[in-house]
Protein backbone atom coordinates (compact mmCIF):
# COMPACT_ATOMS: atom_id res chain seq x y z
CA UNK A 1 0.00 0.00 0.00
CA UNK A 2 1.61 2.98 -0.85
CA UNK A 3 1.78 6.18 1.67
CA UNK A 4 -0.63 8.83 1.55
CA UNK A 5 1.07 12.68 0.90
CA UNK A 6 0.40 13.54 3.90
CA UNK A 7 -0.04 11.77 7.06
CA UNK A 8 -2.66 12.93 9.88
CA UNK A 9 -1.45 16.03 11.84
CA UNK A 10 -1.86 14.31 15.58
CA UNK A 11 -0.71 15.37 18.77
CA UNK A 12 1.65 14.53 21.17
CA UNK A 13 0.56 14.38 25.07
CA UNK A 14 2.85 16.95 26.08
CA UNK A 15 0.45 18.76 22.78
CA UNK A 16 -2.55 17.09 24.19
CA UNK A 17 -1.98 18.50 27.60
CA UNK A 18 -1.56 22.07 26.59
CA UNK A 19 -4.43 22.11 24.46
CA UNK A 20 -6.82 20.82 27.27
CA UNK A 21 -5.23 23.42 30.08
CA UNK A 22 -6.19 26.21 27.85
CA UNK A 23 -10.09 26.62 28.37
CA UNK A 24 -11.17 28.53 31.44
CA UNK A 25 -13.54 26.07 32.66
CA UNK A 26 -15.20 28.33 35.62
CA UNK A 27 -16.71 29.57 32.29
CA UNK A 28 -19.85 28.31 30.90
CA UNK A 29 -18.80 27.81 27.04
CA UNK A 30 -14.63 26.86 27.64
CA UNK A 31 -16.07 24.35 29.95
CA UNK A 32 -18.08 23.00 27.19
CA UNK A 33 -15.71 22.77 24.84
CA UNK A 34 -13.05 21.41 27.20
CA UNK A 35 -15.56 18.41 27.38
CA UNK A 36 -16.30 18.66 23.35
CA UNK A 37 -12.02 18.20 23.16
CA UNK A 38 -12.00 15.76 25.38
CA UNK A 39 -14.71 13.12 24.57
CA UNK A 40 -13.19 13.44 20.76
CA UNK A 41 -9.96 12.96 22.22
CA UNK A 42 -11.18 9.84 24.54
CA UNK A 43 -13.58 8.27 22.25
CA UNK A 44 -12.56 9.47 18.54
CA UNK A 45 -15.77 11.48 17.73
CA UNK A 46 -16.18 13.64 14.54
CA UNK A 47 -17.03 16.90 15.32
CA UNK A 48 -20.45 16.34 13.82
CA UNK A 49 -21.06 13.55 16.40
CA UNK A 50 -19.83 15.38 18.85
CA UNK A 51 -22.27 18.34 18.85
CA UNK A 52 -25.02 15.72 18.19
CA UNK A 53 -24.72 13.71 21.30
CA UNK A 54 -27.69 13.95 23.80
CA UNK A 55 -27.54 13.12 27.68
CA UNK A 56 -29.40 9.71 26.67
CA UNK A 57 -26.44 8.73 24.47
CA UNK A 58 -23.56 8.20 27.80
CA UNK A 59 -24.76 5.96 30.11
CA UNK A 60 -22.86 7.97 33.23
CA UNK A 61 -22.00 5.22 35.51
CA UNK A 62 -21.26 2.45 32.93
CA UNK A 63 -18.91 4.72 30.79
CA UNK A 64 -20.66 3.27 27.36
CA UNK A 65 -21.43 6.17 24.86
CA UNK A 66 -23.21 5.22 21.88
CA UNK A 67 -22.91 7.42 18.62
CA UNK A 68 -26.38 7.08 17.31
CA UNK A 69 -26.32 7.63 13.49
CA UNK A 70 -22.50 8.74 12.70
CA UNK A 71 -21.09 8.87 9.12
CA UNK A 72 -23.06 6.85 6.50
CA UNK A 73 -25.98 6.58 9.22
CA UNK A 74 -24.37 3.88 11.27
CA UNK A 75 -24.41 3.37 15.17
CA UNK A 76 -21.46 3.05 17.01
CA UNK A 77 -20.92 1.73 20.60
CA UNK A 78 -17.72 3.19 22.76
CA UNK A 79 -16.36 3.50 26.03
CA UNK A 80 -15.61 6.51 28.30
CA UNK A 81 -13.10 6.55 31.12
CA UNK A 82 -13.74 7.25 35.27
CA UNK A 83 -11.59 10.58 34.50
CA UNK A 84 -14.13 11.60 32.19
CA UNK A 85 -16.88 10.82 33.51
CA UNK A 86 -16.66 12.34 36.77
CA UNK A 87 -16.39 15.39 34.54
CA UNK A 88 -19.66 14.58 32.61
CA UNK A 89 -21.50 13.93 35.77
CA UNK A 90 -20.38 17.55 36.59
CA UNK A 91 -21.38 19.15 33.55
CA UNK A 92 -24.91 17.55 34.09
CA UNK A 93 -25.60 19.70 36.98
CA UNK A 94 -24.24 23.13 35.27
CA UNK A 95 -26.19 22.68 31.68
CA UNK A 96 -28.95 23.79 30.96
CA UNK A 97 -32.30 22.31 29.94
CA UNK A 98 -31.41 21.08 26.52
CA UNK A 99 -32.13 17.87 24.35
CA UNK A 100 -28.07 18.08 23.67
CA UNK A 101 -25.92 17.01 25.95
CA UNK A 102 -23.05 20.07 25.15
CA UNK A 103 -25.09 22.73 24.34
CA UNK A 104 -25.32 26.70 24.03
CA UNK A 105 -26.06 28.03 27.28
CA UNK A 106 -29.78 28.61 25.55
CA UNK A 107 -29.94 25.05 25.01
CA UNK A 108 -29.76 25.05 21.44
CA UNK A 109 -27.24 22.53 19.00
CA UNK A 110 -23.28 23.72 18.96
CA UNK A 111 -22.57 24.18 15.18
CA UNK A 112 -19.34 22.22 14.23
CA UNK A 113 -17.87 25.54 13.10
CA UNK A 114 -18.04 26.75 16.41
CA UNK A 115 -16.20 23.59 17.28
CA UNK A 116 -13.68 24.06 14.72
CA UNK A 117 -12.87 27.73 15.37
CA UNK A 118 -12.45 26.94 18.98
CA UNK A 119 -9.94 23.89 18.92
CA UNK A 120 -7.71 25.59 15.93
CA UNK A 121 -8.01 29.20 19.01
CA UNK A 122 -7.03 26.61 21.80
CA UNK A 123 -4.22 24.90 19.83
CA UNK A 124 -2.76 28.41 18.89
CA UNK A 125 -3.22 29.69 22.50
CA UNK A 126 -1.14 26.30 23.31
CA UNK A 127 1.70 27.30 20.93
CA UNK A 128 1.11 23.97 18.86
CA UNK A 129 3.42 23.23 16.17
CA UNK A 130 1.41 23.35 12.75
CA UNK A 131 -1.40 25.02 14.19
CA UNK A 132 -3.19 25.61 10.76
CA UNK A 133 -3.24 21.86 10.62
CA UNK A 134 -5.14 21.38 13.64
CA UNK A 135 -8.86 20.50 14.13
CA UNK A 136 -11.68 18.87 15.53
CA UNK A 137 -10.84 16.08 12.89
CA UNK A 138 -6.58 16.27 14.77
CA UNK A 139 -8.51 15.06 17.68
CA UNK A 140 -10.43 12.09 16.10
CA UNK A 141 -6.87 11.15 14.44
CA UNK A 142 -4.60 11.45 17.63
CA UNK A 143 -7.12 8.86 19.42
CA UNK A 144 -6.93 6.64 16.39
CA UNK A 145 -3.24 6.46 16.53
CA UNK A 146 -3.27 6.34 20.15
CA UNK A 147 -5.53 3.30 20.38
CA UNK A 148 -3.08 1.34 17.54
CA UNK A 149 -0.17 2.16 19.34
CA UNK A 150 -1.96 0.65 23.00
CA UNK A 151 -3.50 -2.40 21.17
CA UNK A 152 -1.86 -3.07 17.80
CA UNK A 153 -4.87 -4.02 16.35
CA UNK A 154 -6.38 -1.94 13.03
CA UNK A 155 -9.46 -3.88 13.19
CA UNK A 156 -10.24 -2.55 16.95
CA UNK A 157 -9.95 0.93 15.50
CA UNK A 158 -11.57 0.56 12.57
CA UNK A 159 -14.69 -0.07 14.46
CA UNK A 160 -13.77 2.27 17.21
CA UNK A 161 -13.68 4.95 14.44
CA UNK A 162 -16.80 3.78 12.25
CA UNK A 163 -14.82 2.80 9.21
CA UNK A 164 -16.65 1.34 6.79
CA UNK A 165 -13.70 -0.21 4.75
CA UNK A 166 -10.05 -0.78 6.41
CA UNK A 167 -8.10 0.93 3.68
CA UNK A 168 -9.23 4.18 5.16
CA UNK A 169 -8.25 2.99 8.75
CA UNK A 170 -4.80 1.57 7.68
CA UNK A 171 -3.23 5.33 7.42
CA UNK A 172 -2.56 4.96 11.53
CA UNK A 173 -0.31 2.19 10.34
CA UNK A 174 1.97 4.79 8.15
CA UNK A 175 1.90 7.06 11.39
CA UNK A 176 3.17 4.57 14.10
CA UNK A 177 5.57 3.18 10.60
CA UNK A 178 6.90 6.37 10.22
CA UNK A 179 7.40 6.90 14.21
CA UNK A 180 9.35 3.30 14.17
CA UNK A 181 11.26 4.18 10.91
CA UNK A 182 12.66 7.56 13.07
CA UNK A 183 13.26 5.79 16.36
CA UNK A 184 15.36 2.56 14.79
CA UNK A 185 17.40 5.22 13.06
CA UNK A 186 18.23 6.96 15.67
CA UNK A 187 19.91 3.38 17.90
Amino acid sequence: MSRPDQLPKILTEAETASLLEQPNRRYYGPHRDYLFMWVMLKAGLRASEAVSLRPEHIDLMSGKLMVREGKGAKDRTLWLGEEILNELREWMDRRPESDWLLPTRRGTKVATSHLRRSVKRYARDADIDEVERVSPHTLRHTFATRLYRETGKIRMVQKALGHADLSTTMVYTHVVDEELEGAMKGL
